[in-house]
């Protein structure tokens, strides 16, 4: 991201008027469907970008891991948005939202076999083709696996970055809350991903909830979230580090909390 290191936050209606005020704010991300395509962008998001904000549209509806080929009018969508914004990159997750038709309305994980690999690949391709800048990609947080996985999480996401040279947006909170749920070591996975490679951030909150700890974006970020960002940036420090918050949103000076926190894991200087 061409950037200075920095913190930013998730850019949300509810709370534009906190990130308003952020003195030492380096950039936001926004959900890249919440921006018409024609313009103006929403009240706030255009202020931001004139004092030098960098400001990075977030899909959520490609679906480039669906079977079906990416739709090219979801890509131009999210095209146009970047050129709107004037962003230096964009974002979009490795998991599908839609198939046969269907809507299901929640980000689902592709199997991690050698044809879902083919077919996110291809995906990535033709949103690569017809994007003005480039894309990082996101691994969602998880509660299941499928059943005919041919390929650990590293292996699987090192080979489609691998393929298609995109950018890596690493979700720590999501890394954490995957290996919490396999039983498995989130260093480990760390330590086989290309992290020179990482775009920036997500950093979130999450809770136990009826056996699985839930990535979801409304609970403050917890001791151990914390200390597996601090993990990874002192291996190698990223660019930006975000928090994304998403509802139930505290009291502002909560919010200010909870950003020094990022900061002061990954080294960075305070926004507020």
């Amino acid at each position: 991201m061409n950037t200075p290191y920095g913190v930013g936050i998730g850019w949300r209606p509810e709370i534009s008027g906190f990130v308003a005020e952020l003195p030492g704010l380096r950039f936001v991300e926004v959900i890249a469907e919440s921006v018409p395509a024609a313009g103006p962008p929403p009240d706030g998001l255009l202020e931001l970008h004139n004092r030098g904000v960098t400001v990075v549209p977030h899909g959520v509806r490609l679906s480039l891991g669906g079977a079906a080929p990416v739709e090219p009018a979801r890509v131009a969508h999210l095209a146009a948005v970047a050129q709107l914004l004037a962003a230096p990159l964009v974002s979009e997750h490795i998991a599908f939202v839609r198939a046969g038709g269907l809507e299901a309305g929640h980000l689902l994980p592709l199997p991690r076999t050698h044809e879902a690999v083919d077919a996110v690949c291809a995906n990535i391709a033709r949103a690569q083709a017809d994007l003005p800048v480039p894309i990082a990609l996101e691994p969602i947080a998880a509660l299941f696996d499928w059943p005919d996985d041919e390929l650990d999480e590293a292996a699987f996401l090192n080979e489609i970055l691998e393929r298609t040279g995109a950018l890596l947006l690493l979700d720590v909170a999501n890394v954490y809350a995957n290996a919490r749920n396999r039983g498995t070591d989130p260093v480990a996975l760390l330590d086989r991903l290309p992290l020179e490679r990482v775009a920036y951030l997500h950093v979130a909150g999450g809770a136990e909830r009826g056996g699985f700890y839930h990535d979801t974006h409304t609970d403050p970020i917890g001791r151990e979230v914390l200390e597996l960002l601090a993990e990874l940036c002192a291996r190698h420090r990223p660019p930006a580090a975000m928090l994304e918050r998403d509802g139930h949103y505290p009291p502002a000076g909560e919010l200010r909390t909870e950003l020094d926190a990022v900061a002061a894991a990954c080294g960075f200087p305070v926004v507020t």
